[in-house]
């Protein structure tokens, strides 16, 4: 079987607060948007997306209409300490200033809107 698209979709109760964290912290862009379902993307593959539903919408079973838990989400990016910087300057709550860790990755984590863990990362050399 081919898969052709993957899409994470976010339960979220904060769409435009998670519109606006994504494309001002990360730089994606909106590719749709209504009152209960936004879009994104990357500008420089719009392959690379990510959504977020309205987490009581009709669309979600019941069972799955609660906070994000038991993942998170690696996004990689060229430049960590420069998202580590903009995060600071939107006043960001930072779990973990950017790190090197032992498996070649220079790592920041912070939690998105809906209480994502994310774990936003630069390549480097392995220790």
């Amino acid at each position: 079987m081919a898969i052709s698209r993957l899409i994470p979709n976010i339960c979220s109760q904060k769409l435009p607060e998670s519109r606006d964290f994504y494309v001002n912290l990360l730089g994606f862009q909106v590719t749709f948007e209504s009152d209960w379902y936004v879009q994104v993307c990357s500008p420089e593959n719009a392959r690379l997306e990510l959504g977020f539903i309205q987490q009581d919408h009709e669309l979600v079973p019941p069972a799955f209409q609660k906070t994000p838990q038991g993942q998170y989400l690696t996004v990689v990016v060229a430049d960590v300490d420069a998202v580590y910087a903009q995060a600071q300057a939107m006043n960001l709550e930072i779990l973990q200033p950017p790190k090197d860790e032992f498996y070649g990755q220079r790592r920041l984590l912070m939690a998105d809107p809906n209480g994502l863990l994310l774990d936003i990362s630069t390549p480097i050399a392995p220790q």
